[in-house]
């Protein structure tokens, strides 16, 4: 019985220090949903990054929020088709946008970016073109880690990254409930390693 509580305490502290380590979030002391000004040490940035891949519609549905609520007064959009035969994901993610009443001239989009190591990559460009010096990077939780990680990487602290993770279909505080929520968990952990040995993606 002794045995089986102390697997049991490991296994939550393990889930619980994996929950926190993937998913970083610089505005867990902020209220999302009201303006940044009236709130210390939540600061606008200039522009707000999502990247496409897994619940996309919940990370736009996010960063448009965020736009929204005077978080930022630009998007930008990275993600490729995932069907190629059809728009890009970018693109979607922009129509979305415009759905929701975000003008035009506030929305940029990238839409080559197959993988989270070239989101950063082609992001960058944009971002150094406009003089960009402070983002909001916005993605599923369980991909919040690496993405934060190649954009650090990339930008080489020219711009400054704060982390805003979603809450989607794929990705709650009630993840390691279910095999899909272990297999993102899991998946994600090795990529992280897998970027601290070189091999980006």
């Amino acid at each position: 019985m002794k045995t089986v509580i102390i697997i049991a305490i490991a296994l939550l502290i393990a889930t619980l220090g994996l929950s926190l380590y993937l998913q970083p979030n610089d505005f867990s002391g902020c209220q999302l949903d009201k303006e940044p000004a009236t709130q210390d040490g939540c600061d606008v940035a200039d522009a707000i990054v999502a990247v496409s891949g897994g619940d996309t519609a919940a990370r736009t549905q996010h960063a448009i929020g965020l736009y929204q609520n005077g978080w930022a007064p630009l998007l930008i959009f990275s993600g490729a088709a995932q069907d190629k035969t059809g728009p890009s994901n970018a693109l979607a993610m922009r129509q979305l946008a415009r759905e929701a009443g975000v003008p035009s001239s506030d929305i940029v989009i990238e839409e080559e970016s197959a993988n989270t190591q070239q989101n950063a990559a082609n992001t960058k460009k944009l971002l150094t073109s406009r003089g960009v010096k402070n983002i909001i990077l916005v993605t599923s939780g369980y991909h919040q880690r690496r993405a934060s990680l190649e954009f650090h990487h990339m930008l080489e602290n020219a711009v400054v990254v704060q982390n805003s993770p979603t809450v989607d279909k794929d990705w709650d505080w009630w993840w390691w409930l279910t095999p899909r929520g272990w297999w993102l968990a899991g998946g994600e952990f090795v990529k992280v390693i897998a970027f601290y040995l070189g091999a980006h993606q």
